[in-house]
């Protein structure tokens, strides 16, 4: 290994850089091995026996590990994690308005930080091999923008280190909180990229308002929509229906992503079918993070084959409302396999590329893969095949963002 020396912190003026790497003998998506020249954060050649165009250019050894591109963890909570915190005792309820309730008593008990919050979830997420995340933040008429303000804050600290997108999150309901809707507009202006919204009808009861409200203010500022639907069975397949409405009045195909869609799991195959065909015409995506105990999730195999785009994300990390997570989106992968009951590597493949491929075009990341062009995002992976590395999960050997290592050996460099 030539260029490399030891493991230290970013100095000031790095953080928007972008480097320039040699790589040998990597096996990309477990195909033939070769190596890759990376120039300028992207990667410029893919080829055999590549010399190094220069004496100090930092070269790694791959081994014949399989390359893959950065895991991407396309719906996360970066305001609401207690990673690295002192460890909470979890008290919540078993209803979401209990576990909403509770988180905004001990937000204000705890008086957290948003952007260490952040800070310390990025840190494990980039350890684990993820290069992207698209983060809801909580916008009420309690904290105001305090969160938004602190993950912007993040971002700009993380900026070229992981791509970060921000959705603008009603998570205490959005019409039964008079004040939340010119807030959210606020958020939007101060960063959000995108319009959240959360169970139409359980939560704000009144699905036709809460839906046109978030999709006008969507048309409106020009962003994107992120909506929450945990809603059960056939009222959960009511708001998809809804949420398709508005997407083709209002021009929005392509721009919308439906998180946690437990419906999808719990109706008939034909009532499935019809709203199957509406996700594909107007290019509606489905987020599912395969949550433990429900019994219900989207059928990703079925979703998948019809055409439907699909991504995955950590959801909650140890936060208040479970103790569990810990920003793996290789260990997501494997949790996608269990809970669909897959068993053969084409279909274990399958829900690896829902953690990698399938959320870069969810989150519309240009520049995203291994091809020439492509920006150096990237994670080495230990494995004979990608079903082999899913299952057994060993440490990143190498993680690299705009061709700058920022982990190794499971560790963060920064």
């Amino acid at each position: 290994m030539r260029g490399l020396t030891k493991d230290r912190p970013f100095q000031k003026g790095e953080r928007t850089m972008r480097f320039d790497l040699l790589l040998k003998n990597v096996r990309p998506l477990e195909k033939d091995v070769v190596d890759i020249l990376v120039v300028d954060g992207s990667i410029r050649k893919v080829g055999k026996s590549t010399s190094p165009p220069s004496a100090d250019m930092t070269v790694i050894e791959g081994e014949n590990r399989i390359l893959i591109p950065g895991f991407v963890d396309a719906h996360s909570h970066l305001d609401k994690t207690l990673w690295g915190l002192p460890w909470h005792r979890n008290q919540a309820g078993p209803r979401l308005i209990d576990k909403i309730e509770n988180e905004r008593r001990v937000r204000r008990e705890l008086n957290l930080s948003a952007e260490k919050q952040a800070t310390n979830q990025i840190r494990q997420a980039i350890r684990m091999g993820t290069t992207h995340i698209r983060t809801h933040v909580d916008v009420d008429t309690e904290i105001g923008l305090k969160n938004l303000e602190g993950i912007v804050a993040a971002r700009e600290k993380f900026k070229d280190l992981i791509t970060l997108q921000i959705v603008a999150f009603p998570q205490s309901g959005l019409l039964i909180r008079p004040g939340t809707i010119e807030l959210l507009d606020e958020a939007i202006k101060a960063g959000a990229e995108l319009i959240g919204g959360i169970d139409p009808s359980t939560i704000d009861r009144d699905p036709v308002r809460h839906i046109d409200t978030v999709f006008d203010m969507a048309a409106r500022h020009g962003i994107g929509v992120d909506i929450h639907i945990h809603e059960p069975s056939t009222l959960g397949a009511f708001s998809i229906e809804l949420v398709a409405e508005r997407t083709k009045a209002l021009g929005l195909q392509g721009k919308v992503n439906i998180s946690h869609a437990f419906c999808l799991g719990m109706i008939d195959d034909t009532y499935l079918s019809q709203l199957i065909d509406l996700l594909l015409e107007n290019r509606i995506s489905i987020m599912t993070h395969a949550p433990m105990p429900r019994p219900f999730f989207p059928p990703i195999k079925r979703l998948r084959e019809a055409g439907v785009a699909l991504c995955s994300g950590s959801d909650g990390i140890r936060d208040t409302w479970a103790p569990y997570g810990n920003a793996d989106m290789l260990e997501r992968a494997m949790f996608l396999s269990w809970r669909s009951g897959f068993n053969k590597d084409e279909d274990l493949e399958l829900a690896l590329d829902i953690t990698t491929f399938g959320g870069a075009k969810v989150l519309g990341a240009n520049g995203y893969g291994l091809e020439v062009g492509c920006h150096a995002d990237f994670v080495l992976l230990q494995g004979e095949t990608r079903a082999e590395a899913i299952v057994t999960r060993a440490p990143r050997k190498y993680v690299v963002k705009n061709g700058r290592i920022v982990a190794r050996d499971g560790e963060c460099l920064i």
